[in-house]
């Protein structure tokens, strides 16, 4: 991951094309860059995010902001009432709690490394991007099913 002006690029790196390419992924709006070496990489990776903020300022547009620190999540009334029974149990407020519980799912993550999910693997297609693919639909798919 690499970061710029609060921007996060996630590269991967093309073998057939010998390039390495990036896409900003912090963003609603698509903000793409690529280089052959890391040098360049992270030149086209600051150009992209300038020539974005530029595009945006001639435009009179407000850029999509990295992130502004709210979201809005939808979840079930059970669901709900638990999470609230807990921040109150805890002495802390539903947002402080909530953040909480977050900061401590993404610790976990960041520990367990960059692994896939479970039941899930990486292939790479002929471009050598990644998808995501369920591990049972490849085994049903080897059975002919």
């Amino acid at each position: 991951m690499m970061e710029y002006k609060g921007y996060l690029g996630k590269v991967e790196f093309d073998d057939e094309a010998g390039v390495f390419h990036g896409e900003v992924s912090n963003t609603r709006d698509v903000i793409t860059f690529q280089g052959k070496s890391v040098a360049e990489l992270k030149q086209a990776f600051h150009d992209s995010v300038d020539d974005y903020l530029a595009f945006c300022a001639a435009r009179g547009e407000e850029p999509d902001k990295p992130c502004s620190g709210q979201f809005v999540t939808r979840i079930s009334p059970e669901l709900h009432r638990k999470v609230n029974l807990a921040a109150r149990l805890s002495g802390k407020s539903l947002n402080a709690w909530v953040s909480e519980q977050l900061s401590s799912a993404v610790a976990r993550t960041a520990a367990r490394g960059r692994r896939p999910a479970r039941g899930k693997s990486t292939k790479a297609t002929a471009s050598g991007r990644r998808k995501q693919a369920s591990t049972s639909r490849r085994r049903n798919a080897a059975k002919g099913g």
